[in-house]
């Protein structure tokens, strides 16, 4: 085992993970939650810019819809121009000297009194708000708005706390102290969140804070109730003005203003891929204009996968294949996606599959017996469906159960599973971000090399699991699917990483795989002082060797 000062300081007084409420019939939390449900549904709020700690309500506002019932209008939300953007940066670059200042205990201590409220007064309605605002369930909400939150906040300043032992010089000479000052980068970093995670939208622009940097946090367009409320729970906690700063609006502009800007110092992405291989362009282009070399961290797209050997437990397995596929409609980078199953075991499972996906039930976030809802809106929902109906018309793919979709009410499809007889077709190599599922169907004998299809069918590689009952076989899909996943699971199915459990991340196109919920995605944001003092200040500047024979 390893006996090291990091090792021994990172396994002992840890945070514990937030336990994740039930919210079953009659419970207390459940009340809660629908009565919080209620008084938003019943209120159209306006949502503002904050800017240096203030409210910028702009006028030029765009509507926040509920997915599941698109007719119901949940905010206002008041949009950024290139004013208010430049503002927010100015904000976050004058704010920073105070904030360095203030120390990394008080930066923590922000931080965890955000944690403390989240657990307690603010759950129900950050959890309630990611419900309506993103078409979560219950269960979805709790286990991302509220505990991946609160542990993301406990354990990033746990992390960070131990930063300064971790990294001092092992080596201080006789007559000379050596020292490593744990710096910020210098500058801004821009935030640009993603809709399917508050956990994550909060996270993104609040990591680097810790550690000193301020940020301007660009929230996603289908999500900006929510992750307004977590911006207002930090303002509660003690925030200073300036930063962070909560700017709503054109992804396209605030990228372009913050590029014009020298203080630009980094970007923290969760997002497409081609999005953020565009920002790369981008941010290398505007070097020259730039104080330094910016750090690019992002979690991008996933083609993620479950393969399955011959010997494996077809129950776990079918189990793992319904909730990795179908939780939260596909709507995780995580979800499985592509599947690759023996022949043996097809036989076996499919009836069965199709039969549980029969009774899955798909509706309203608010009613607590649904185990869908609604994809997040109209161009999600016309790009997913177009995969279908592409698959339906397909020589090389069947749909043996859903394929149906309606967008009158909400923007709903049905948890669909398409088995396909080219492990290269469209649905199996493509990301679609939705409830659909492919399934190749393999000869039995074919195992290794269904490992080799499996890790160069997709450019992803963000998750992925192997379910197999023998441990030679959990050995050879570890060692050839090595690269082919930032996250592996075995025998299980390939989302729902926990923090500090797993921390979550991948590489080739999904991202840099800085790894969100460890520490090292924190690393990413300092740039560490080495400090010599010299305590025997040398008197003569001429060296020994330099004496006569």
């Amino acid at each position: 085992m390893l006996d090291t000062p990091l090792f021994r300081r990172l396994m002992s007084n840890h945070p514990a993970n937030e336990p994740i409420l039930g919210y079953e019939p009659g419970s207390e939390e459940r009340d809660s939650l629908q009565s919080e449900l209620d008084r938003q549904m019943s209120e159209v709020l306006e949502v503002p810019c904050i800017i240096g700690g203030k409210e910028v309500f702009t006028g030029n506002t765009a509507t926040q819809v509920i997915p599941h019932d698109h007719g119901h209008v949940l905010a206002n939300v008041h949009l950024a121009g290139r004013e208010e953007m430049a503002a927010a940066f100015e904000a976050a670059v004058q704010s920073q000297k105070g904030w360095i200042d203030s120390g990394l205990e008080a930066r923590c201590e922000v931080f965890e009194r955000c944690a403390e409220l989240l657990a307690g007064d603010w759950r129900m309605k950050v959890n309630a708000s990611t419900m309506l605002n993103q078409s979560k369930t219950a269960f979805q909400a709790e286990i991302d708005a509220a505990c991946e939150l609160i542990d993301f906040w406990r354990f990033n300043c746990h992390y960070a706390r131990g930063f300064h032992d971790d990294f001092q010089p092992l080596i201080s000479p006789a007559g000379v102290e050596n020292s490593t000052e744990i710096r910020p980068l210098e500058g801004f970093v821009l935030a640009i969140t993603p809709f399917n995670f508050t956990s994550i939208a909060g996270n993104l622009p609040s990591a680097p804070a810790l550690l000193g940097c301020t940020s301007v946090w660009k929230p996603s367009r289908n999500s900006y109730l929510s992750n307004y409320v977590v911006m207002q729970l930090m303002m509660e906690a003690g925030l200073p003005p300036g930063v962070i700063n909560f700017l709503p609006g054109s992804g396209a502009e605030i990228t372009e203003v913050a590029l014009s800007n020298p203080d630009f110092a980094g970007l923290h992405f969760t997002g497409s891929t081609a999005t953020f291989q565009g920002l790369w362009k981008e941010i290398s282009d505007s070097l020259p204009n730039l104080r330094s070399y910016p750090r690019i961290v992002g979690e991008t797209g996933g083609k993620d996968f479950v393969v399955a050997h011959p010997d494996c437990d077809n129950r776990g397995l079918t189990v793992a294949l319904l909730r990795g596929a179908f939780e939260y409609q596909g709507q995780k980078c995580s979800a499985a996606s592509r599947a690759y199953i023996p022949r043996s075991v097809w036989a076996s499972i499919s009836s069965e599959l199709c039969e549980e996906v029969g009774k899955i039930t798909m509706g309203d976030a608010r009613d607590f017996t649904n185990f869908m809802t609604a994809v997040i809106d109209q161009r999600a929902f016309d790009k997913i469906t177009g995969y279908i109906s592409r698959a339906a018309g397909s020589s090389s793919s069947e749909i043996i159960v859903g394929g149906g979709y309606d967008d009158s009410k909400g923007w709903f499809i049905e948890p669909t599973i398409i088995v396909t007889n080219d492990p290269n077709s469209e649905t199996m190599v493509e990301e679609i971000f939705g409830p659909v599922l492919t399934v190749y169907v393999y000869d039995d004998d074919d195992f290794e090399s269904t490992l080799e299809i499996c890790d160069q069918a997709s450019p992803y590689a963000l998750t992925g699991s192997i379910f197999a009952n023998n441990e030679e076989d959990v050995r050879k899909a570890f060692e050839a699917l090595r690269f082919t996943a930032g996250n592996f699971y075995i025998n299980d199915k390939p989302t729902g990483a926990v923090v500090a459990q797993q921390p979550f991340g991948g590489a080739r196109a999904s991202g840099t795989n800085d790894k969100a919920g460890g520490p090292l995605n924190l690393l990413r944001w300092i740039s560490p002082r080495s400090v010599k003092r010299t305590l025997e200040i040398p008197q003569d500047w001429r060296y020994p060797f330099m004496g006569e024979d």
